[in-house]
Protein backbone atom coordinates (compact mmCIF):
# COMPACT_ATOMS: atom_id res chain seq x y z
CA UNK A 1 0.00 0.00 0.00
CA UNK A 2 1.29 3.32 -1.19
CA UNK A 3 2.22 5.50 1.65
CA UNK A 4 0.38 8.88 1.71
CA UNK A 5 2.39 11.99 0.91
CA UNK A 6 2.37 15.37 -0.61
CA UNK A 7 3.27 15.57 -3.94
CA UNK A 8 5.38 18.61 -5.03
CA UNK A 9 3.16 21.83 -5.13
CA UNK A 10 4.24 22.30 -9.10
CA UNK A 11 2.39 18.79 -10.28
CA UNK A 12 -1.02 20.52 -11.91
CA UNK A 13 -4.47 18.31 -11.14
CA UNK A 14 -2.93 16.68 -7.89
CA UNK A 15 -4.10 17.61 -4.45
CA UNK A 16 -2.09 17.79 -0.79
CA UNK A 17 -2.48 15.46 2.05
CA UNK A 18 -3.70 18.58 3.87
CA UNK A 19 -6.53 19.70 1.18
CA UNK A 20 -7.85 16.31 1.18
CA UNK A 21 -8.32 15.88 5.18
CA UNK A 22 -9.18 19.67 5.10
CA UNK A 23 -12.23 19.00 2.90
CA UNK A 24 -13.08 16.08 4.35
CA UNK A 25 -13.16 17.92 7.52
CA UNK A 26 -10.46 15.50 9.32
CA UNK A 27 -6.76 15.48 10.30
CA UNK A 28 -4.65 14.14 7.60
CA UNK A 29 -3.53 11.62 10.20
CA UNK A 30 -6.62 10.00 10.21
CA UNK A 31 -6.74 10.14 6.38
CA UNK A 32 -3.50 8.19 6.27
CA UNK A 33 -5.05 5.41 8.92
CA UNK A 34 -7.90 5.25 6.19
CA UNK A 35 -5.62 4.23 3.15
CA UNK A 36 -4.00 2.11 5.10
CA UNK A 37 -7.06 0.12 6.07
CA UNK A 38 -7.88 0.32 2.04
CA UNK A 39 -11.01 2.64 2.65
CA UNK A 40 -9.86 4.51 -0.11
CA UNK A 41 -10.16 3.04 -3.63
CA UNK A 42 -7.62 3.73 -6.76
CA UNK A 43 -5.53 5.90 -4.04
CA UNK A 44 -1.72 5.08 -6.11
CA UNK A 45 0.33 7.48 -3.86
CA UNK A 46 -0.80 10.90 -5.58
CA UNK A 47 -4.39 12.46 -4.61
CA UNK A 48 -6.76 13.43 -7.19
CA UNK A 49 -10.14 14.35 -7.07
CA UNK A 50 -11.78 11.21 -7.12
CA UNK A 51 -9.78 9.64 -4.00
CA UNK A 52 -10.20 12.78 -2.58
CA UNK A 53 -14.19 12.21 -2.82
CA UNK A 54 -13.48 8.76 -1.61
CA UNK A 55 -12.13 9.87 1.55
CA UNK A 56 -15.11 13.04 2.06
CA UNK A 57 -17.28 9.73 1.61
CA UNK A 58 -15.79 7.90 4.53
CA UNK A 59 -16.09 11.15 6.53
CA UNK A 60 -19.85 10.90 6.33
CA UNK A 61 -20.35 7.69 7.14
CA UNK A 62 -18.15 7.77 9.95
CA UNK A 63 -19.73 10.83 10.94
CA UNK A 64 -23.25 8.91 11.01
CA UNK A 65 -22.13 6.24 12.89
CA UNK A 66 -20.73 3.63 10.62
CA UNK A 67 -17.95 1.08 11.82
CA UNK A 68 -14.52 1.26 9.72
CA UNK A 69 -15.13 -2.62 9.11
CA UNK A 70 -18.72 -1.72 7.87
CA UNK A 71 -17.32 1.11 5.43
CA UNK A 72 -14.63 -1.32 4.16
CA UNK A 73 -17.29 -4.13 3.10
CA UNK A 74 -19.56 -1.14 1.22
CA UNK A 75 -16.06 -0.49 -0.73
CA UNK A 76 -15.17 -3.93 -1.35
CA UNK A 77 -18.83 -4.45 -2.47
CA UNK A 78 -18.74 -1.28 -4.68
CA UNK A 79 -21.47 0.24 -3.04
CA UNK A 80 -19.38 3.37 -2.67
CA UNK A 81 -18.11 3.71 -6.34
CA UNK A 82 -20.44 6.81 -7.01
CA UNK A 83 -18.73 8.85 -4.54
CA UNK A 84 -16.39 10.61 -6.86
CA UNK A 85 -19.35 11.39 -9.19
CA UNK A 86 -19.95 14.38 -6.39
CA UNK A 87 -16.76 16.27 -7.59
CA UNK A 88 -18.14 15.64 -11.29
CA UNK A 89 -20.62 17.82 -10.78
CA UNK A 90 -19.90 19.91 -7.80
CA UNK A 91 -18.55 23.31 -9.78
CA UNK A 92 -16.06 25.46 -8.61
CA UNK A 93 -14.83 25.92 -5.21
CA UNK A 94 -16.53 28.26 -3.41
CA UNK A 95 -14.67 32.33 -2.70
CA UNK A 96 -17.41 34.73 -2.35
CA UNK A 97 -19.36 35.69 0.93
CA UNK A 98 -23.43 36.80 0.65
CA UNK A 99 -21.60 40.35 1.16
CA UNK A 100 -19.60 39.89 -1.87
CA UNK A 101 -22.00 38.37 -3.79
CA UNK A 102 -24.78 40.98 -3.20
CA UNK A 103 -22.26 43.87 -4.04
CA UNK A 104 -21.13 41.57 -7.47
CA UNK A 105 -25.23 40.76 -8.88
CA UNK A 106 -26.89 44.03 -7.27
CA UNK A 107 -29.30 41.84 -4.78
CA UNK A 108 -29.47 42.69 -1.49
CA UNK A 109 -28.12 40.15 0.87
CA UNK A 110 -31.54 39.21 2.45
CA UNK A 111 -33.13 38.94 -1.31
CA UNK A 112 -30.12 36.25 -1.98
CA UNK A 113 -31.21 34.36 1.32
CA UNK A 114 -34.77 34.02 0.15
CA UNK A 115 -33.80 33.31 -3.41
CA UNK A 116 -31.71 30.35 -2.47
CA UNK A 117 -34.33 29.18 0.56
CA UNK A 118 -36.44 28.99 -2.34
CA UNK A 119 -34.72 27.24 -4.27
CA UNK A 120 -33.95 24.50 -1.47
CA UNK A 121 -30.55 25.60 -1.42
CA UNK A 122 -30.53 27.24 1.94
CA UNK A 123 -27.41 25.82 3.01
CA UNK A 124 -25.47 27.53 0.36
CA UNK A 125 -26.25 31.30 2.39
CA UNK A 126 -23.89 30.07 5.07
CA UNK A 127 -20.58 28.86 3.22
CA UNK A 128 -18.86 30.58 0.48
CA UNK A 129 -20.07 30.66 -2.62
CA UNK A 130 -18.74 29.58 -6.68
CA UNK A 131 -18.93 31.70 -9.67
CA UNK A 132 -21.61 29.72 -10.63
CA UNK A 133 -23.70 30.60 -7.87
CA UNK A 134 -22.18 33.80 -9.15
CA UNK A 135 -23.66 33.87 -12.53
CA UNK A 136 -27.07 32.47 -11.20
CA UNK A 137 -27.58 35.40 -8.94
CA UNK A 138 -26.74 37.92 -12.12
CA UNK A 139 -29.10 35.86 -14.15
CA UNK A 140 -31.83 36.35 -11.47
CA UNK A 141 -31.15 40.40 -10.94
CA UNK A 142 -31.40 40.51 -14.77
CA UNK A 143 -35.01 38.67 -14.91
CA UNK A 144 -36.13 41.01 -11.39
CA UNK A 145 -34.51 43.86 -13.64
CA UNK A 146 -36.71 43.25 -16.62
CA UNK A 147 -39.62 43.52 -14.53
CA UNK A 148 -40.72 40.21 -12.98
CA UNK A 149 -42.09 41.25 -9.67
CA UNK A 150 -40.16 39.39 -6.76
CA UNK A 151 -43.47 37.74 -5.49
CA UNK A 152 -43.92 35.93 -8.50
CA UNK A 153 -39.93 34.91 -9.39
CA UNK A 154 -39.62 33.45 -5.10
CA UNK A 155 -42.46 31.42 -6.06
CA UNK A 156 -41.00 30.16 -9.75
CA UNK A 157 -37.75 29.22 -7.61
CA UNK A 158 -39.60 27.42 -5.33
CA UNK A 159 -41.37 25.29 -8.36
CA UNK A 160 -38.26 24.89 -9.76
CA UNK A 161 -36.13 23.85 -6.33
CA UNK A 162 -39.41 21.25 -5.70
CA UNK A 163 -39.55 19.97 -9.49
CA UNK A 164 -35.63 19.99 -10.26
CA UNK A 165 -34.73 18.08 -6.82
CA UNK A 166 -37.23 15.35 -8.31
CA UNK A 167 -35.90 15.06 -11.35
CA UNK A 168 -32.42 14.55 -9.87
CA UNK A 169 -33.44 12.56 -7.38
CA UNK A 170 -34.77 10.33 -9.78
CA UNK A 171 -31.78 10.24 -11.90
CA UNK A 172 -29.52 9.11 -9.44
CA UNK A 173 -31.87 6.45 -8.28
CA UNK A 174 -33.23 5.36 -11.42
CA UNK A 175 -29.08 4.96 -12.75
CA UNK A 176 -28.59 3.18 -9.27
CA UNK A 177 -31.17 0.50 -9.74
CA UNK A 178 -30.33 0.30 -13.50
CA UNK A 179 -26.73 0.71 -13.79
CA UNK A 180 -24.87 0.33 -10.64
CA UNK A 181 -26.13 -2.05 -8.46
CA UNK A 182 -26.17 -4.71 -11.82
CA UNK A 183 -22.20 -3.43 -12.20
CA UNK A 184 -22.03 -4.81 -8.42
CA UNK A 185 -24.02 -7.81 -8.93
CA UNK A 186 -20.97 -9.05 -11.79
CA UNK A 187 -18.50 -8.37 -8.83
CA UNK A 188 -17.06 -5.44 -10.83
CA UNK A 189 -13.95 -4.12 -8.75
CA UNK A 190 -15.04 -1.07 -6.66
CA UNK A 191 -12.68 1.39 -8.92
CA UNK A 192 -14.02 0.22 -12.39
CA UNK A 193 -17.29 0.52 -11.14
CA UNK A 194 -16.31 4.44 -10.20
CA UNK A 195 -14.62 4.41 -13.83
CA UNK A 196 -17.53 3.07 -15.63
CA UNK A 197 -20.23 5.60 -13.71
CA UNK A 198 -18.16 8.44 -14.45
CA UNK A 199 -17.86 7.58 -17.84
CA UNK A 200 -21.46 6.82 -17.99
CA UNK A 201 -22.18 10.57 -16.83
CA UNK A 202 -19.97 12.23 -18.62
CA UNK A 203 -21.47 11.29 -21.82
CA UNK A 204 -25.40 12.04 -20.23
CA UNK A 205 -24.99 15.22 -18.81
CA UNK A 206 -24.60 16.80 -22.16
CA UNK A 207 -27.92 15.72 -23.06
CA UNK A 208 -29.59 16.19 -20.32
CA UNK A 209 -30.17 20.37 -20.30
CA UNK A 210 -31.15 20.06 -24.07
CA UNK A 211 -33.19 17.59 -23.07
CA UNK A 212 -35.13 19.67 -20.12
CA UNK A 213 -35.17 22.90 -22.42
CA UNK A 214 -36.96 21.27 -24.95
CA UNK A 215 -39.75 19.60 -22.67
CA UNK A 216 -40.04 23.05 -21.10
CA UNK A 217 -40.62 24.88 -24.24
CA UNK A 218 -43.08 22.35 -25.64
CA UNK A 219 -45.06 22.83 -21.78
CA UNK A 220 -44.36 26.68 -22.00
CA UNK A 221 -46.23 27.01 -25.77
CA UNK A 222 -49.26 24.76 -24.19
CA UNK A 223 -49.37 26.69 -20.83
CA UNK A 224 -50.18 29.63 -22.68
CA UNK A 225 -52.30 28.40 -24.97
CA UNK A 226 -54.51 27.45 -22.23
CA UNK A 227 -53.85 31.12 -20.83
CA UNK A 228 -55.01 33.06 -23.30
CA UNK A 229 -58.06 30.81 -23.38
CA UNK A 230 -58.80 31.11 -20.00
CA UNK A 231 -58.07 35.06 -19.83
CA UNK A 232 -61.26 34.54 -22.54
CA UNK A 233 -63.41 32.53 -20.99
CA UNK A 234 -62.88 34.35 -17.72
CA UNK A 235 -63.87 37.87 -19.43
CA UNK A 236 -66.82 35.62 -20.53
CA UNK A 237 -68.26 35.02 -17.15
CA UNK A 238 -67.54 38.38 -15.79
CA UNK A 239 -65.29 36.78 -13.35
CA UNK A 240 -64.00 39.08 -10.61
CA UNK A 241 -61.53 36.75 -9.17
CA UNK A 242 -58.65 38.21 -6.70
CA UNK A 243 -55.51 38.45 -7.63
CA UNK A 244 -53.80 34.69 -7.46
CA UNK A 245 -57.40 33.24 -7.57
CA UNK A 246 -58.03 30.97 -10.75
CA UNK A 247 -62.07 29.30 -11.48
CA UNK A 248 -60.54 26.04 -12.16
CA UNK A 249 -62.20 22.15 -12.38
CA UNK A 250 -60.30 20.02 -9.49
CA UNK A 251 -60.55 16.39 -9.80
CA UNK A 252 -59.74 13.70 -7.13
CA UNK A 253 -58.46 10.07 -8.17
CA UNK A 254 -57.35 7.24 -6.24
CA UNK A 255 -58.14 3.72 -6.40
CA UNK A 256 -61.13 2.22 -3.92
CA UNK A 257 -59.51 -0.94 -1.51
CA UNK A 258 -55.64 -0.06 -2.25
CA UNK A 259 -54.88 -0.46 1.47
CA UNK A 260 -56.40 -4.13 1.34
CA UNK A 261 -54.22 -4.85 -1.74
CA UNK A 262 -51.15 -4.00 -0.22
CA UNK A 263 -52.66 -6.22 2.50
CA UNK A 264 -53.72 -9.53 -0.02
CA UNK A 265 -51.34 -8.89 -2.95
CA UNK A 266 -47.83 -7.33 -1.79
CA UNK A 267 -46.26 -4.24 -1.76
CA UNK A 268 -44.79 -4.64 -5.20
CA UNK A 269 -47.91 -5.72 -6.74
CA UNK A 270 -49.90 -3.05 -5.31
CA UNK A 271 -47.65 -0.46 -6.94
CA UNK A 272 -47.93 -1.90 -10.55
CA UNK A 273 -51.45 -1.33 -10.01
CA UNK A 274 -50.81 2.59 -9.32
CA UNK A 275 -47.96 2.96 -11.83
CA UNK A 276 -51.09 1.43 -13.95
CA UNK A 277 -53.83 3.98 -12.95
CA UNK A 278 -51.40 6.90 -12.88
CA UNK A 279 -50.89 5.92 -16.45
CA UNK A 280 -53.68 5.83 -17.83
CA UNK A 281 -54.79 8.94 -15.96
CA UNK A 282 -51.55 11.05 -17.58
CA UNK A 283 -52.80 9.17 -20.83
CA UNK A 284 -56.16 10.20 -21.51
CA UNK A 285 -56.65 13.35 -19.56
CA UNK A 286 -57.88 16.59 -21.50
CA UNK A 287 -56.07 18.73 -23.50
CA UNK A 288 -56.40 21.62 -20.70
CA UNK A 289 -55.94 19.44 -17.76
CA UNK A 290 -52.85 18.06 -16.47
CA UNK A 291 -51.55 16.08 -13.01
CA UNK A 292 -50.90 18.26 -10.16
CA UNK A 293 -49.33 16.13 -7.90
CA UNK A 294 -49.47 12.42 -6.69
CA UNK A 295 -49.45 11.16 -3.13
CA UNK A 296 -49.67 6.94 -2.72
CA UNK A 297 -52.64 5.92 -5.03
CA UNK A 298 -54.43 9.50 -5.44
CA UNK A 299 -54.04 12.08 -7.87
CA UNK A 300 -54.86 15.55 -8.25
CA UNK A 301 -55.99 16.75 -11.50
CA UNK A 302 -56.35 20.24 -12.37
CA UNK A 303 -58.28 21.72 -15.89
CA UNK A 304 -60.33 24.98 -16.83
CA UNK A 305 -63.19 23.22 -18.41
CA UNK A 306 -65.07 20.87 -16.15
CA UNK A 307 -67.29 19.55 -19.04
CA UNK A 308 -63.91 17.50 -20.58
CA UNK A 309 -62.65 16.69 -17.25
CA UNK A 310 -66.37 14.74 -16.50
CA UNK A 311 -66.48 13.48 -19.56
CA UNK A 312 -62.59 12.29 -19.12
CA UNK A 313 -63.56 10.83 -15.65
CA UNK A 314 -66.62 8.58 -17.07
CA UNK A 315 -64.52 7.55 -19.88
CA UNK A 316 -61.56 6.43 -17.57
CA UNK A 317 -63.96 4.14 -15.30
CA UNK A 318 -65.27 2.46 -18.48
CA UNK A 319 -60.68 2.07 -19.86
CA UNK A 320 -60.16 0.33 -16.09
CA UNK A 321 -59.61 -3.45 -17.28
CA UNK A 322 -62.00 -5.45 -15.20
CA UNK A 323 -60.02 -7.07 -12.25
CA UNK A 324 -58.21 -4.40 -11.37
CA UNK A 325 -58.46 -2.03 -8.35
CA UNK A 326 -61.28 0.63 -9.54
CA UNK A 327 -60.85 3.99 -9.28
CA UNK A 328 -63.21 6.55 -7.36
CA UNK A 329 -63.37 9.82 -8.98
CA UNK A 330 -64.78 13.02 -7.10
CA UNK A 331 -65.00 16.84 -9.43
CA UNK A 332 -65.58 20.36 -7.85
CA UNK A 333 -65.32 23.29 -9.86
CA UNK A 334 -64.59 26.90 -7.95
CA UNK A 335 -62.08 29.43 -7.60
CA UNK A 336 -58.29 28.18 -6.21
CA UNK A 337 -55.69 29.62 -4.51
CA UNK A 338 -52.83 29.66 -7.25
CA UNK A 339 -49.56 29.27 -5.36
CA UNK A 340 -45.84 27.83 -6.08
CA UNK A 341 -47.35 25.91 -8.87
CA UNK A 342 -49.93 24.29 -6.48
CA UNK A 343 -53.59 24.74 -6.18
CA UNK A 344 -54.92 25.41 -2.29
CA UNK A 345 -57.82 26.62 -0.18
CA UNK A 346 -61.62 25.65 0.56
CA UNK A 347 -62.53 24.54 -3.23
CA UNK A 348 -59.66 22.16 -3.37
CA UNK A 349 -60.55 20.87 0.29
CA UNK A 350 -64.34 20.24 -1.23
CA UNK A 351 -63.23 18.22 -4.13
CA UNK A 352 -61.33 15.87 -1.46
CA UNK A 353 -63.62 15.46 0.84
CA UNK A 354 -66.20 14.54 -2.42
CA UNK A 355 -63.85 11.95 -3.92
CA UNK A 356 -63.87 10.28 -0.18
CA UNK A 357 -67.17 9.89 -0.32
CA UNK A 358 -66.96 7.86 -3.93
CA UNK A 359 -67.43 4.22 -4.16
CA UNK A 360 -65.00 2.11 -6.32
CA UNK A 361 -66.04 2.61 -10.02
CA UNK A 362 -68.20 6.10 -9.36
CA UNK A 363 -67.94 9.44 -10.55
CA UNK A 364 -69.09 12.38 -7.95
CA UNK A 365 -69.44 15.89 -8.63
CA UNK A 366 -70.65 18.41 -6.77
CA UNK A 367 -73.68 21.42 -8.44
CA UNK A 368 -71.35 23.25 -10.03
CA UNK A 369 -70.24 21.32 -11.93
CA UNK A 370 -73.60 19.88 -12.68
CA UNK A 371 -74.48 23.21 -13.69
CA UNK A 372 -71.59 23.63 -16.70
CA UNK A 373 -72.10 19.81 -17.57
CA UNK A 374 -74.89 19.26 -18.04
CA UNK A 375 -75.47 19.35 -21.53
CA UNK A 376 -72.42 16.67 -22.43
CA UNK A 377 -73.76 14.67 -25.17
CA UNK A 378 -72.78 10.92 -23.24
CA UNK A 379 -73.02 12.00 -20.16
CA UNK A 380 -75.87 11.71 -17.30
CA UNK A 381 -76.04 12.73 -13.51
CA UNK A 382 -78.21 11.59 -10.97
CA UNK A 383 -78.98 13.66 -7.86
CA UNK A 384 -77.72 11.73 -4.76
CA UNK A 385 -78.77 14.20 -2.25
CA UNK A 386 -77.10 16.94 -0.09
CA UNK A 387 -74.30 15.72 1.78
CA UNK A 388 -71.98 16.52 4.96
CA UNK A 389 -68.70 16.32 3.96
CA UNK A 390 -66.21 16.30 6.73
CA UNK A 391 -64.48 19.85 7.57
CA UNK A 392 -67.90 21.96 5.94
CA UNK A 393 -70.31 23.29 7.75
CA UNK A 394 -73.15 23.52 4.97
CA UNK A 395 -74.27 20.60 2.88
CA UNK A 396 -72.94 19.94 -0.40
CA UNK A 397 -75.31 18.63 -3.28
CA UNK A 398 -73.36 15.77 -4.86
CA UNK A 399 -74.03 14.03 -8.01
CA UNK A 400 -73.28 10.93 -9.54
CA UNK A 401 -71.65 11.06 -13.28
CA UNK A 402 -72.06 7.71 -15.88
CA UNK A 403 -72.31 7.23 -19.05
CA UNK A 404 -75.65 8.06 -20.95
CA UNK A 405 -77.52 4.75 -21.28
CA UNK A 406 -74.94 2.76 -19.09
Amino acid sequence: MAEPKDPPPDEPGELTLAQVAARAGVSPGTVTRWVARGLVPGYDGTWTAASAAYVRVVARLRARGHSLDEIKRAGDRGQLATGPLEDLLRGSEGRYTPREMAHASGLEEAMIERILTALGLGNLAEELMSEEDMEMMRYVAAMLAAGLPAAAFLQLARVYGQALAQIADAEVRLVHLYVHEPLMREGMPSVQIAEEMEELVRELIPFVVPLMSYVHNRFLAHFVEQDVIGHMEAELAESASEEGRLRVAIAFADLAGYARLTVERGDEEALEAVERFVEAVEQTLPHDARVIKTLGDEVMVVASDPVALTDWAVGLQAEIDRGQPPPRIGIHYGEALYRDGDYYGREVNQAARVVARAAGGEVLVTRPVVDMAAGVDGVSFERIGEIGLKGFLEPTELFTASARGA
